[in-house]
C-alpha cells in the first residue's frame, strides 16, 4: 500500500495530465461544484423555480395557490353535476392540480435558503392542506365517486377504490357524530405526533454529578450540566458507550404520555372506521394486505434469524473480551461499535482510503452507465436558466430514452449548506400523467443529499455508505422517471410503502456488486481502477454481522406492530410491552431503566409500517436473485424490470403486480425465506474473502 501511494505521489502530475480528458461530460460536471455567475446570468432570460414563470418571485406562490383553488372548485362542480367523462379522470386532475402546488411548496419550505420564499411556500402548504381537508369531508364529492363505482362509470376500478379508501379514512361514510369524532382524533394524532417527534430528537441534559467522572470528558457540558446528544454508538470507550446509552434513553414521562395518547387515538379512530386495529387500517392496499400477514412474516423471519444472529453476537462478545477481559456480557450499546470495528479490520485500510475512488462525478458516471445498460436511458447534465434553482450549487439532469426521448428531470441538491436539513431523501415535484391531448406530463423530482467538498480543492468524495445512499435515492428518482401510468395519483413512488422502497433497495445491490463497481470506481486524480483486493473487501464488508442487524430491524418492526395491533391500549405501559417484545424477538437483553421507544420517532412517521423496509428488501432480493445476480448489467432483465414493475407505479395492486413479475405467489413465508437466503449468500461471499486473506 505504501509503495502504491508513493508511486501515485511521484507520478501524479504526468498521470493527471494524460487522464483528465477521460472523464465524461457528466462526470466533469458533477466533479465541479456549480457557482453563481452574476455577469453572465444578467444577460440571459430569467425564469422561476423549476422553470415555472409564476415563481420568479415568492409572491408567485399566492398566484399558484389561488389558481389551484379556482380549478378545484370547477372540478368539484363537474364531478357533482352529471359528468360526461369517467369520474377517475376528474379526480386525478383534482389530485394533480393540488399536488403540483403542495408538493412543490413542501420542498421549497424545507430547502429554500431564503426565508421569504420558505415562508410563502409554507403559507401555500397550509392553504392547500385546508382545501384537501375540506375535500376529504365533502359528502357530495364522496357520493359522486361511490355512485360512479356502483354504476360502472368510474373508469379505472383500482384507482377509484384507492380514492374511496382515502375518503373513508376520514370517516366520511359514518354518521355525523362518529365522523366528527374521527376528525377530532385525526387532529389530536397530528398534534401529539409532532410534539413526540420534536422531543425524540432533543438532547438530554443531566447534572454533572450523576455522570461517572471517568467518562465526563466524552460529553459536552453547559455550566453544571452534561449534555448527552446521542448513544455514542461508535465510541471506543466502553464505559462512555454504556453511560450515553443509559442517560440518553432514560424514561421520559412527557414522551410516554404523548406516545400513549397517539397510540390510543389511532386505535380509537381505526375502531370507529371498522378496523380491528390501526395496523390493519395502515396496511390495507399494501403488498402484505393485513397486519396478520405482517406478524406472520416477522415471526417466521425471527425464527430463521435466531441461530444466525447468535453467531454474530458470539463473535462480537469474543471481540469485547479481547478489549475488556473483565466484561463477559454483550450489551445493546456494544453492537454498533464492534460492527464498525469488524468492518474496519476487514477493509484493512481507513474508510477514507476508499473515498478517492468514489468522486461524485465518477459515481454519476457509474449511474449513467447502469441506466444505459439496463434501460437505454442517459442522464444528461443541463444548464439551468437564472432563477430556475433555489441554490447555485444544484445540478439538473435530463433523463432521455434512446427511442422515447425525454422522460423527465431530476434536480440534484447534493451539497450541505446552512439551514438545509441533514438528510438524504427524494421529493416528487410533479408526477407523471397522461394529458387529454395524448402527450405525457413528464415527472420532475429532486434528490437531496448533504455532501461536503466539491470546491476548488477537488470534487466531493463519497464514503462507501455515501455511494449506497446516492444509489438508493436515485433508485426512487428512476422509479418516477421510468413509470408511465396514465394517472399521476399513482405515478412512480406514489404506491404502497412496502413496494415504493423496492427499486431503491434494489439499487443498493447494484452498488454492492463487484461487476458494477468495477465499471466506475476509479481514482479521481489518476483514473486508476480500485484494486481488486480493495473492491472485494468493500463489497463483503457491507454485509458483516448482517443477521444481527436484521434481527434488530425485526424487533423494531414487531414493536411497531404490537403498539398498533389488536391489543393496543396500554395506559402508560409502553415499556412493559417493549420488554416483552425484546425478549421474544431480539438476542440481547433489555437494559433496565431505559425506554428507547421514547426516541423512536418512526413510530409517528411510519406508524404500523416500519416493517416495510424488510418486506421491500425481501422483494428486492428476490428480484436480484432471479434476474440480475448472474448478469447485473443485462438489458433484457432491465427491460423486464421496467415493463413488468417500474412502469406501473401504484396503478395496479402490488401483490398482483409482483406475482406476475416474479412469476410466484408473494407470501410471508416466501419473503422471510428470501431474506434468510440473502444472509446465507452474503456469508458465503464473506467466507470467500476471508479465505483469500488467509492465503
Amino acid at each position: 500500500m505504501k509503495f502504491l501511494k508513493s508511486w501515485m505521489r511521484h507520478g501524479r502530475r504526468k498521470k493527471l495530465a494524460r487522464c483528465v480528458s477521460t472523464w465524461s461530460p457528466l462526470a466533469t460536471a458533477f466533479n465541479t461544484r456549480p457557482t453563481t455567475r452574476p455577469m453572465f446570468d444578467s444577460l440571459r432570460e430569467r425564469t422561476g423555480l423549476f422553470n415555472k414563470p409564476e415563481l420568479t418571485s415568492f409572491e408567485g406562490f399566492y398566484t399558484m395557490k389561488e389558481q389551484a383553488i379556482a380549478s378545484t372548485d370547477r372540478l368539484i362542480e363537474e364531478a357533482t353535476s352529471n359528468p360526461t367523462r369517467p369520474m377517475i379522470e376528474i379526480f386525478d386532475e383534482l389530485s394533480d392540480t393540488l399536488c403540483k402546488v403542495a408538493d412543490l411548496a413542501e420542498f421549497v419550505r424545507i430547502a429554500h435558503p431564503q426565508s421569504h420564499f420558505a415562508s410563502a411556500a409554507e403559507d401555500a402548504c397550509i392553504s392547500v392542506s385546508g382545501v384537501v381537508e375540506k375535500l376529504n369531508t365533502h359528502k357530495g364529492l364522496y357520493e359522486a365517486l361511490r355512485d360512479s363505482v356502483k354504476n360502472g362509470t368510474s373508469g379505472d376500478q383500482h384507482l377509484a377504490e384507492l380514492f374511496l379508501f382515502d375518503f373513508e379514512q376520514s370517516g366520511i361514510q359514518l354518521a355525523e357524530e362518529r365522523r366528527r369524532r374521527v376528525v377530532s382524533l385525526n387532529d389530536l394524532i397530528l398534534q401529539t405526533g409532532q410534539r413526540f417527534m420534536a422531543g425524540a430528537a432533543k438532547p438530554r441534559r443531566v447534572p454533572r454529578s450523576i455522570v461517572p467522572s471517568n467518562v465526563r470528558q466524552f460529553f459536552s457540558s453547559e455550566g453544571d450540566d452534561i449534555i448527552v446528544s446521542g448513544v455514542y454508538a461508535e465510541c471506543g470507550e466502553a464505559a462512555a458507550r454504556e453511560a450515553a446509552y443509559k442517560l440518553y434513553l432514560a424514561p421520559d414521562q412527557h414522551q410516554d404520555n404523548l406516545l400513549t395518547t397517539t397510540l390510543d387515538a389511532r386505535h380509537q379512530m381505526a375502531s370507529i372506521c371498522g378496523f380491528q386495529c390501526y395496523a390493519d387500517r395502515a396496511i390495507k392496499a399494501s403488498t402484505m394486505e393485513t397486519s396478520s400477514n405482517v406478524r406472520q412474516f416477522l415471526d417466521i423471519l425471527s425464527d430463521n434469524l435466531h441461530d444466525r444472529a447468535k453467531m454474530d453476537f458470539d463473535a462480537m462478545l469474543k471481540m469485547k473480551k479481547q478489549e475488556t477481559p473483565y466484561q463477559d456480557r454483550l450489551m445493546c450499546w456494544d453492537t454498533p461499535y464492534f460492527t464498525h470495528k469488524a468492518k474496519t479490520q476487514l477493509l484493512n485500510v481507513a474508510n477514507s482510503d476508499f473515498s478517492p475512488y468514489f468522486s461524485l462525478g465518477g459515481c454519476m458516471e457509474g449511474l449513467n452507465m447502469l441506466c444505459e445498460e439496463l434501460y437505454g436511458i442517459s442522464l444528461k447534465s443541463e444548464e439551468m436558466l437564472p432563477g430556475e434553482s433555489w441554490s447555485p450549487d444544484v445540478y439538473k439532469l435530463a433523463v432521455v430514452h434512446e427511442s422515447e426521448g425525454l422522460l423527465g428531470y431530476i434536480y440534484c441538491d447534493l451539497y450541505e449548506r446552512p439551514g438545509k436539513p441533514h438528510q438524504d431523501c427524494h421529493f416528487t415535484i410533479q408526477g407523471g400523467k397522461q394529458l387529454p391531448d395524448g402527450s405525457y406530463q413528464n415527472p420532475i423530482v429532486v434528490v437531496m443529499l448533504s455532501l461536503g467538498g466539491g470546491h476548488r480543492g477537488g470534487p466531493a468524495l463519497l464514503s462507501a455508505g455515501g455511494v449506497d445512499n446516492l444509489f438508493h435515492e436515485l433508485g426512487h428518482a428512476l422509479h418516477s422517471m421510468l413509470g408511465r401510468p396514465p394517472h399521476q395519483h399513482v405515478a412512480g413512488t406514489r404506491c404502497a410503502t412496502d413496494l415504493a422502497e423496492v427499486p431503491s433497495v434494489l439499487m443498493e445491490y447494484f452498488a454492492s456488486s463487484p461487476q458494477v463497481i468495477r465499471r466506475f470506481a476509479r481514482h479521481f486524480q489518476t483514473r486508476e481502477p480500485m484494486p481488486e483486493d480493495m473492491l472485494h473487501r468493500l463489497c463483503a464488508s457491507k454485509y458483516l454481522f448482517g443477521a444481527s442487524e436484521m434481527q434488530l430491524q425485526v424487533f423494531y418492526s414487531a414493536l411497531d406492530q404490537h403498539y398498533h395491533g389488536p391489543n393496543a391500549s396500554f395506559g402508560g405501559r409502553t415499556t412493559d410491552v417493549l420488554k416483552q417484545v425484546q425478549k421474544q424477538y431480539y438476542g440481547l437483553p433489555y437494559v433496565e431503566n431505559t425506554a428507547w421507544q421514547h426516541r423512536f420517532s418512526h413510530l409517528i412517521g411510519y406508524g404500523a409500517k416500519y416493517y416495510s423496509y424488510l418486506i421491500s428488501r425481501g422483494i428486492a432480493w428476490s428480484v436480484w436473485h432471479k434476474y440480475f445476480e448472474k448478469d447485473p448489467l443485462s438489458r433484457s432483465a432491465g427491460d423486464k424490470l421496467r415493463q413488468g414493475l417500474l412502469r406501473y407505479g401504484g396503478a395496479r395492486p402490488p401483490k398482483m403486480l409482483l406475482r406476475e413479475y416474479l412469476d410466484e405467489e408473494i407470501t410471508p413465508n416466501k419473503l422471510a425465506t428470501a431474506l434468510a437466503e440473502e444472509l446465507d449468500y452474503h456469508k458465503d461471499q464473506l467466507d470467500t474473502v476471508f479465505r483469500m486473506l488467509d492465503k
